[in-house]
């Protein structure tokens, strides 16, 4: 026989007697008469099942919790590694769930857990597998819903959660269970490194090594530290950081939950309190249409703006408030939200001082912006929280704590950083330079909208009446791969508009191109460069970077038909938080938007572009549903009214055709 047969089957000489018959638990099911008449077959052979598992007999009759979580990675008792997780975020998870269970068993009730899984954003950047990261978000939310549906005796549900598209799905999925006490527990933030870069930074050492602004042995080290802490989401206010924020502020949370840090006391009380929060929804008969109203969509949107968060929440916003049957954001909304809410948050990466996410934490957190905003009257406080209090309630408790008060002491005296430079009044972070958070460009390239996060514009490249404008040549590329190694070859200089095009969702699944916006952010001539795309951004990425541009290309939208040396002329106000965007004509010298739309509308669409040809079956799906549901603009949903109406449409279409010849 083959070595390597015998390798793989190892010896087999103390495996040969096999146990055929077992004694099965001790003691028997609180059964009835009633029970044994009118209970579904699955209730009572749940119980069975349950005892298998080793749940006494005499406890089978607590309430019912699904603990529903994001695990990933296999942990050994000490915390090291069995087999890796896919990111930090999602590692120590299981400790969150564990704390839950612990603190339903011990109140009476009968925890259950389920896990589905999620990838990490920063794993997939620049390869094929960010073709599935936001459809993720979408089949992973339909799975959960799937497994809290196929457990019909739970009574609430408490999802634990964390980063970029594991937490949006889960609050998606407990969106959708309407008349369900649900509870959210975010999975906390990693610690920065003592010495070294943050997880945002550290991910364009290549392109700096590549220009010559970093050695091996400096990207070696750099790259070893980053992630200080095994657990948790990245230390910046990226998209998994603003999940945590946006599910805080839409009162799914207990106070003070999100940007803990990881594997901390602090962070694990918080699972019980949530675990306490859920029992006590489901006694008091509060269910999640109890919590997510409106109201809650509108206050999530506010805290957004005023945390200065991820544009990807863009996408994930409408969503939530689609699977709640509420009515879902515009652009409109979003721009008329952040034209009135003031930026306060000064944290990596919008700054202007870059605390990373655990010193938010310390400074108060989301109810500590709060308090701000409730006094500009921006806030509705009348809203529920899974508390059982409504808002206003939660925030005067907040006021007086003492958790408070210790938190932000501890903030000052043992890391030296005044809690108020990191979470500001509106005075001081007007009087800062502070401007508000995105702005939504139209104009000949975006007739139907795109997005830009205006805070995070280097402010070098703003005049003194806070305006970026920029007037250059394009350099169109129909991949990523291409754009990034124009940057790291010299093919991207000073001055230059670097469009990417055909890669929303029908063309690469709406990729995420922090490759990109993350190397222009830390060379030294990348303030200088405007990216534009079709596709989406990091919620690290800062600087003159345009996405969600609508149409996109791929469905006949006009930045489709962009060529090399088009001028485009781009306008931001990141005061008024008024943008254009037009491609000016391909001359000499720049023309007038008027020329550029009507050369625009005599070409054909880029002779490169085309859907990317390793898009898996699963994606090109997704891309399909949600075009039909309304696109980027309306979160990415599956409409399934609108969806089974196209087919209906479709079907009969075709039966006429059929009929035709």
């Amino acid at each position: 026989m083959d070595p390597s047969f015998e390798r793989i089957m190892g010896n087999q000489d103390r495996h040969f007697q096999v146990q055929t018959h077992a004694p099965g638990p001790q003691g028997s099911l609180p059964l009835t008469p009633e029970l044994l008449r009118e209970a579904p077959s699955g209730d009572l052979f749940g119980w069975s099942q349950n005892v298998g598992m080793g749940w006494s007999p005499g406890r089978l009759l607590g309430r019912q919790v699904l603990v529903l979580g994001t695990q990933g990675g296999i942990r050994n008792e000490d915390g090291s590694p069995a087999a890796l997780g896919y990111h930090t975020g999602h590692w120590e998870v299981g400790l969150l769930m564990k704390a839950a269970a612990e603190e339903i068993t011990g109140a009476g009730g009968i925890p259950f857990a389920g896990y589905v899984s999620d990838p990490c954003d920063g794993r997939s950047q620049g390869t094929t597998g960010m073709f599935d990261s936001l459809p993720y978000r979408n089949d992973a939310a339909i799975v959960m819903r799937r497994l809290i549906r196929s457990l019909p005796t739970r009574s609430a549900v408490v999802g634990v959660a964390t980063c970029d598209k594991g937490l949006p799905a889960m609050t998606i999925a407990l969106a959708g269970m309407r008349n369900l006490p649900v509870v959210v527990v975010p999975g906390g933030v990693t610690l920065p490194p003592m010495q070294g870069e943050d997880a945002g930074k550290v991910q364009t050492i290549g392109a700096r090594y590549a220009n010559g602004e970093l050695s091996l042995e400096e990207a070696a080290d750099l790259g070893c530290r980053a992630c200080a802490s095994p657990g948790g989401g990245c230390q910046f206010l990226g998209t998994a950081g603003t999940a945590q924020v946006v599910a805080e502020a839409l009162g799914l949370t207990v106070p003070h939950a999100a940007l803990a840090p990881s594997g901390q006391p602090v962070w694990t009380e918080m699972a019980r309190q949530s675990a306490r929060a859920a029992l006590h929804m489901a006694e008091a008969g509060l269910t999640s249409a109890s919590v997510l109203t409106d109201a809650a969509i509108r206050n999530a949107m506010v805290v957004h703006a005023a945390f200065g968060g991820s544009t990807n929440l863009l996408l994930h916003i409408p969503a939530i408030a689609h699977a709640a049957g509420l009515k879902v954001p515009n652009a409109h909304d979003w721009a008329e939200i952040n034209r009135a809410v003031p930026r306060l948050v000064s944290v990596l990466p919008n700054g202007p001082e870059y605390f990373p996410t655990v010193m938010v934490f310390l400074a108060g957190g989301v109810p500590e912006v709060m308090l701000h905003l409730r006094k500009l009257g921006l806030l509705d406080v009348n809203a529920l929280t899974v508390t059982g209090q409504p808002l206003g309630a939660v925030l005067d408790w907040w006021e007086g704590s003492e958790r408070r008060s210790q938190m932000r002491r501890f903030l000052q005296e043992s890391e030296g950083i005044n809690p108020d430079d990191v979470i500001r009044s509106p005075e001081y972070a007007r009087a800062s330079g502070m401007t508000s958070t995105v702005t939504f460009p139209v104009g000949n390239i975006a007739p139907e909208g795109s997005v830009i996060k205006s805070a995070a514009i280097d402010p070098s490249v703003v005049d003194e009446h806070g305006v970026f404008r920029h007037i250059g040549r394009a350099k169109v590329f129909t991949t990523e791969r291409a754009a990034t190694r124009a940057i790291k070859t010299g093919g991207i200089a000073e001055g230059d508009v670097l469009a990417l095009i055909g890669r929303g969702p029908l063309g690469t699944g709406m990729e995420e191109t922090y490759q990109l916006t993350s190397a222009l952010k830390h060379l030294s001539f990348g303030k200088h460069v405007t990216l534009i795309t079709d596709a989406r951004f990091s919620g690290v990425s800062t600087g003159a970077c345009i996405g969600h541009i609508g149409p996109e290309a791929l469905a006949g939208g006009p930045v489709g038909k962009l060529r090399d040396g088009d001028w485009i002329d781009i306008r931001i106000d990141t005061r008024k938080l008024e943008a254009t965007i037009h491609m000016v004509g391909s001359g000499e010298r720049p023309g007038t938007p008027e020329q550029g739309a009507a050369e625009l509308e005599a070409r054909g669409p880029h002779p490169m572009m085309a859907a990317d040809p390793d898009l898996p079956d699963d994606t090109r799906l997704w891309a399909a549903l949600q075009s039909v549901s309304g696109g980027t603009w309306k979160g990415c949903v599956y409409d399934t009214d609108l969806i089974i109406r196209t087919l209906e449409a479709g079907r009969r279409a075709l039966a006429q055709e059929e009929a035709k010849s």
